[in-house]
C-alpha cells in the first residue's frame, strides 16, 4: 500500500527549521571554545535528522550538503580532526545555504546550483585536507567517552510508524551497516491473518550490535523515529544466554521472515525511571496560530461577558441573592484563571528572537574587523508572541548601530585603555506589568555636541538647555545622522525613527543614556501582552476611558490652589514639591464635562516616555480587566488613544495612550 508522504512535508520543514537553529548555535559555542563531545553530537543529531527526513521526500541536494556535513562532524566528534575556525566558518555557512535549499524545496523554487556547488567544494576541500587542518594531535582536545564492546538494542516501532513515513526495515539496514549484528524478530503483537492492518507496524525487534561504535551514533539511527516508538539502548556486556537463540541477519529485507521468540520488551522511560523522568523532555504538541488566536478572541468575549454580569449583579441584594453573587464571584476567579492560562498558550520566551544576534553578532564583527563579544541574559523572560515577532527588527538595527558606530575598531580601543574586544550586552526581565529590554556597548558612546549641533543646522525645535535625555532623543528624529561614513551595515540615527515608531506602535517606550568614551545603553519597555490589559476605569462627563495600569503612578484629588499657569507651558499642578503638567482629558478628546459645585476634579498622574503628566478627570470609576480591540483596523488611528474596548453595559471606551499624549504635550510646549 503506498503512502502519501506530502502529508508530512510541512513537519519536515518546521522541524529541519529548528534543526538548523540547533546546528547554528551549537556552532558558535564551538567557535567560543566551547569543545564538548556532547554539543558536537548534539549538532551532528540535528544533521542526521535532516538527512534522513530529505531522504525520504526526495530533497536530493539537502541530502547530498548534510552527507558531507555529517562526515566532517564525526571526525571532529572522534577527535582525528581539529575544530579550526575555517572549519566552524564552513558549517555555519553550509547551514545558510541549507535554509535556502528548505526554502527553495517548500516553495517550489530552483536552488542556487552555484552556491551548492561552492559549499560543497569548500566542505571536501577541508575533508582532503586541503582546506582546513586535518590533525591527528587534535584528538585530545575533545576526549569521547570510552565505548562499550557493542550495544543490546530493542526497537518496537508504535503502529502508526508507516504513516510518517519511516521504515523500520531501513533503520535496521543502518544499524547493520556499523558492524556484525544478531536480531530477534518479537511477533507478539501480530494480529490475526483477518485482522491484519498493512499500514501498521506490528514487529518488534531486538538486535545486538557487536561492534565498539559510540552510544551517540546508535541514538543517531533512530533519530527520525523518536516518540514514535518504544527504544531501549544498553551497552552489551555479555553474549546472549543460549536459551535465546538468534538469527544472524545478512540481508534486512530477509528479517520478517526470522523465526518468532519469545520477548519482552521494556519501554524506555520505564526502563530509566525514576531517574530519567525528571530529565525526559516536556510534551508538546503543535497548533496553528490561527487557532490560539481564535481561543483567544473567546476568552476575550468571555471576559467581556463576565464584566456584564458583574456589572448588573452590583444592583441585587446581597441577602435575597447570596449564592448567585457567590456564584458569579467564582465565575470571576474562573474567568480570570482561564484567561491567564489561554494568554500563557501565547507566551513565547524571549531566546526565540535573541537566539539570532550572536550568528548576526560574529559575521558583522568579521565584516568589520572588529573583536566582539556579545553576553545575554534573562532568554527565559516570556513575551506575546505578536511582540516578539515585531520587536525582532528593531533590536536587529539597535545592535547593528551598537556593532558598527558604537563599538571602537581594536587599535582605537587599546589606545584607550579598553581591551580589545568589545562588548555588547542584551537582557530582559520583568518589571511591573511590563517586559523591560536593554542593548548596551562599552564602546565611544553617543557625541552629545555632534547630535546637538546637527539638530540646529536641521532647525529642529529645542529648549535652552536641553538635558542629555532630550539631546539623545533628537535621533529619533527622520534624517537625522552624526555618523562620519554612510556604510552598507548601519547608521545611528539613520532608521531610528523607524526604530521608535514600531515600538511605540505595540505601546511601548524607548530612552538614550549614554557616556562619551565609556557606551551607551538603549532601554525598551513594552507591555507583556497585546490582547487583555489591566486597567482603570476613568469618567469624563458621560464617557469612560481605560488608563493602563503599568503607567498609573498615583491617584489624588486636586485642591484650591494646586495649580500653577505659566505662559508658554499651560497648567501646572504642584505635587507635593513637584510641578507637573495638567492635561484634561475632556479637553484632549472634545468630551464635555460634568460640572459639579460639590466635588472637585480628581487627577490620575501617569508616566510616559520618561515623563510625568497629571490627567484630569471627573470620576475614578474602579480597576478592571479590558479586552483590547484594534481601533486602527476598525476605523483609524487617533493620537492619543491604543485602542478600544467593550464595557460591561455594552459601551465602547477608549483605551489611553500615555506616551502619545505626552509626546503631543510636548511637541505643543
Amino acid at each position: 500500500m503506498a503512502i502519501d508522504l506530502s502529508r508530512f512535508v510541512a513537519t519536515f520543514f518546521e522541524e529541519s527549521r529548528e534543526g538548523l537553529d540547533t546546528m547554528e548555535s551549537g556552532l558558535l559555542r564551538l567557535d567560543q571554545g566551547e569543545h564538548d563531545v556532547e554539543l558536537i553530537n548534539a549538532i551532528f543529531r540535528a544533521a542526521h535528522s535532516m538527512k534522513g527526513g530529505a531522504g525520504s521526500f526526495g530533497f536530493t541536494a539537502i541530502t547530498e550538503l548534510t552527507h558531507l556535513l555529517e562526515t566532517l562532524l564525526d571526525q571532529m566528534r572522534s577527535g582525528k580532526r581539529a575544530i579550526t575556525r575555517d572549519a566552524v566558518d564552513a558549517l555555519l555557512a553550509s547551514v545558510d545555504v541549507l535554509r535556502h535549499l528548505l526554502g527553495a524545496a517548500q516553495s517550489g523554487d530552483a536552488v542556487d546550483a552555484t552556491r551548492l556547488a561552492e559549499i560543497c567544494g569548500r566542505l571536501k576541500s577541508i575533508l582532503d585536507g586541503t582546506g582546513g587542518a586535518a590533525a591527528p594531535a587534535a584528538a585530545a582536545a575533545i576526549e569521547p567517552p570510552a565505548t562499550p564492546a557493542g550495544w543490546h538494542v530493542r526497537f518496537t516501532p508504535h503502529p502508526h510508524l508507516f504513516m510518517t513515513g519511516n521504515d523500520p526495515l531501513r533503520i535496521l539496514s543502518e544499524l547493520f551497516a556499523l558492524g556484525p549484528c544478531s536480531v530477534d524478530c518479537d511477533l507478539s503483537g501480530l494480529p490475526e491473518f483477518g485482522a491484519l492492518d498493512p499500514t501498521q507496524a506490528h514487529l518488534g525487534w531486538t538486535v545486538e550490535l557487536r561492534a565498539g561504535v559510540a552510544r551517540a551514533v546508535v541514538e543517531d539511527l533512530f533519530s527520525w523515529v523518536e516518540g514514535d516508538c518504544t527504544l531501549a539502548i544498553e551497552p552489551l556486556v555479555a553474549p546472549a544466554p543460549a536459551a535465546q537463540p538468534a538469527v544472524a541477519v545478512a540481508n534486512p529485507a530477509a528479517v520478517a521472515d526470522a523465526p518468532a521468540a519469545p520477548s519482552n520488551v521494556v519501554p524506555l522511560r520505564e526502563e530509566k525511571a525514576p531517574a530519567a523522568a525528571a530529565a525526559a523532555p516536556e510534551s508538546s504538541i503543535r497548533v496553528a496560530v490561527s487557532k490560539v488566536d481564535a481561543l483567544i478572541n473567546l476568552v476575550g468575549e468571555l471576559v467581556i461577558t463576565q464584566a456584564m454580569l458583574k456589572q448588573q449583579s452590583a444592583m441585587l441584594d446581597p441577602v435575597l441573592n447570596e449564592k448567585l453573587l457567590n456564584g458569579l464571584n467564582q465565575l470571576d476567579r474562573n474567568t480570570r484563571d482561564l484567561q491567564e492560562a489561554v494568554m500563557g498558550v501565547r507566551m513565547m520566551p524571549v531566546d526565540f528572537v535573541f537566539s539570532r544576534f550572536p550568528r548576526m553578532v560574529r559575521d558583522l564583527a568579521g565584516k568589520l574587523g572588529k573583536q566582539v563579544r556579545l553576553k545575554t541574559t534573562g532568554e527565559g523572560t516570556e513575551l506575546d508572541k505578536g511582540v516578539i515577532e515585531k520587536i525582532s527588527d528593531p533590536l536587529v538595527h539597535l545592535i547593528r548601530n551598537a556593532v558598527d558606530h558604537g563599538l571602537e575598531m581594536p587599535d582605537d580601543r587599546t589606545a584607550s585603555g579598553k581591551e580589545e574586544c568589545g562588548t555588547i550586552t542584551l537582557s530582559a526581565s520583568h518589571q511591573g506589568g511590563h517586559i523591560v529590554i536593554e542593548v548596551g556597548d562599552d564602546g565611544r558612546g553617543l557625541d552629545r555636541d555632534r547630535i546637538l549641533a546637527k539638530a540646529r543646522e536641521r532647525g529642529m525645535p529645542m529648549p535652552d538647555n536641553p538635558s542629555d535625555s532630550d539631546v539623545f532623543q533628537f535621533i529619533f528624529l527622520p534624517g537625522l545622522s552624526t555618523a562620519k561614513e554612510v556604510t552598507d551595515v548601519s547608521g545611528r540615527g539613520v532608521g531610528m525613527d523607524v526604530v521608535k515608531k514600531n515600538i511605540v506602535a505595540l505601546g511601548g517606550s524607548i530612552d538614550i543614556a549614554s557616556k562619551r568614551g565609556e557606551g551607551t545603553r538603549i532601554t525598551i519597555r513594552l507591555p507583556l501582552t497585546l490582547a487583555i490589559l489591566d486597567g482603570m476605569s476613568v469618567a469624563v462627563g458621560e464617557e469612560v476611558f481605560i488608563v493602563p495600569l503599568g503607567v498609573v503612578v498615583e491617584s489624588l484629588q486636586i485642591k484650591d490652589g494646586d495649580i500653577r499657569t505659566v505662559n508658554g507651558s499651560g497648567r501646572l499642578l504642584k505635587v507635593r514639591s513637584e510641578y507637573l503638567p495638567l492635561m484634561s482629558l475632556g479637553d484632549a478628546f472634545g468630551v464635555k464635562r460634568t460640572q459639579r459645585d460639590d466635588t472637585l476634579p480628581i487627577a490620575v498622574i501617569v508616566e510616559g516616555d520618561g515623563r510625568r503628566v497629571a490627567l484630569e478627570v471627573d470620576e475614578l470609576v474602579g480597576q478592571q480587566q479590558v479586552v483590547v480591540k484594534s481601533l486602527e483596523s476598525n476605523y483609524r488611528r487617533i493620537q492619543g488613544v491604543s485602542g478600544a474596548t467593550i464595557l460591561g453595559d455594552g459601551r465602547v471606551a477608549l483605551i489611553i495612550d500615555v506616551g502619545g499624549l505626552t509626546r503631543g504635550l510636548a511637541e505643543a510646549a
